[in-house]
């Protein structure tokens, strides 16, 4: 077991945590921006939530080569390059009016995640060491960051309209210098890449993490779509006004790091298998509840469903870096990319659906997924 953090490694760890939040900023301010392609630009469901697509296709497709490559080079590079990346797609995302252009913007955004990912969940445990709290940190700065897109976008986007996306192009310029300050505080310059931070007396488990990547894949389906569509759910079916509808969001989103919180707390005590199946567990009646309740009182069930999605977040990533000790870029980089890109690609699918047959409908087989991420888990033994 490794020491606990410092106070400098500690400082390193919130900085990492909010050039995290300014990364998924971005994630959660292109599905912020769904309504508003929608409302104002008249796309339809299915091509709303290809937008969304875009960035999480593009994730999905080069972070796990992202994370590869960090297991074998050093490139102190990437993260502060990926932050502004990523931040300068999502403020070019509504220069045009272009579909196409829309989506190429979408795309950028999403590689410049993908790079950031991997390497940031990498130095994230080599500065927690076995800290479930601290390494709950940097989730969290990315869940605040998914939190605070809703309220950013409503206040940029939602008062000056689609014009105004460049300025979302600021949050990820701080988080560039908060990248800085990291290296500027690192308290051992010679320890500097992951694979120093993980034992190797173990070998890699990858049938283990076959299954975890079943149980994120599940998750991560239930996550977007609904981060996509809930403001839409709450303002079309539930009867709510626009901006409760975002609302909802916020509050999905912030919920998000109460959970991340909750599960690095619960994971000092208890084995983070049973906590992972618990929380998939009592995610099956909330998410129910949030989608298929009539009227306002749906909101009620939003926190709720939130924190059970999200107790799981920060633990899969730590499992996963534990399953694959000597691929640990590799491992954060399909945990993270999974947590965010395979949703991604289902949403699209489940807004034609919705297209169909309407949008309440088409969300209401989300409530089954977590009663398959749950079972997957049975049997297995947490490393540590």
């Amino acid at each position: 077991m490794s020491d606990s953090p410092s106070t400098t490694e500690r400082r390193r760890a919130r900085l990492l945590a909010w050039s995290h939040a300014t990364v998924d900023f971005c994630q959660g301010a292109i599905a912020a921006l769904v309504p508003f392609f929608v409302l104002d630009r008249g796309y339809d469901y299915a091509h709303a939530a290809a937008v969304v697509l875009a960035s999480s296709l593009a994730s999905s497709i080069v972070q796990p080569l992202f994370g590869a490559l960090g297991d074998k080079w050093r490139m102190p590079w990437l993260i502060p390059t990926s932050i502004f990346v990523s931040g300068a797609g999502l403020a070019a995302i509504a220069i045009s009016g272009a579909f196409p252009i829309t989506i190429l913007a979408a795309a950028v955004s999403g590689i410049g995640v993908a790079a950031f990912h991997p390497a940031g969940a990498s130095q994230a445990r080599l500065i927690s060491g076995d800290d479930h709290v601290v390494m709950s940190w940097f989730s969290l700065g990315g869940n605040l960051g998914f939190a605070f897109s809703t309220l950013i976008v409503a206040a940029s986007v939602g008062v000056l309209g689609l014009r105004a996306t460049p300025l979302l192009l600021i949050p990820g310029l701080t988080g560039v210098v908060a990248v800085m300050l990291v290296v500027r505080t690192r308290s051992d310059p010679g320890i500097d890449h992951p694979q120093q931070a993980t034992s190797t007396t173990h070998k890699d488990d990858w049938t283990a993490f076959a299954r975890t990547s079943i149980a994120i894949t599940c998750r991560s389906i239930v996550f977007v779509t609904t981060g996509s569509f809930i403001g839409l759910l709450m303002h079309r079916y539930h009867g709510v006004n626009q901006h409760m509808a975002s609302t909802a969001l916020f509050i999905f989103y912030l919920g998000g790091a109460v959970g991340t919180t909750i599960g690095g707390r619960l994971a000092r005590h208890w084995s983070r298998i049973t906590i992972l199946q618990w929380s998939y567990f009592i995610a099956i009646p909330v998410m129910a509840g949030m989608i298929l309740t009539p009227g306002p009182l749906a909101f009620v069930f939003i926190p709720v469903a939130s924190i059970a999605l999200y107790v799981p977040f920060s633990l899969h990533v730590s499992l996963g870096q534990e399953l694959l000790p000597h691929h640990m870029g590799t491992a954060s980089g399909v945990t993270l990319g999974l947590a965010v890109s395979i949703g991604g690609i289902a949403s699209p699918a489940i807004g034609a659906l919705g297209d169909h047959i309407g949008l309440q409908p088409a969300l209401t087989p989300l409530i089954l997924l977590p009663a398959i991420a749950g079972p997957v888990l049975w049997g297995m033994k947490d490393p540590r």
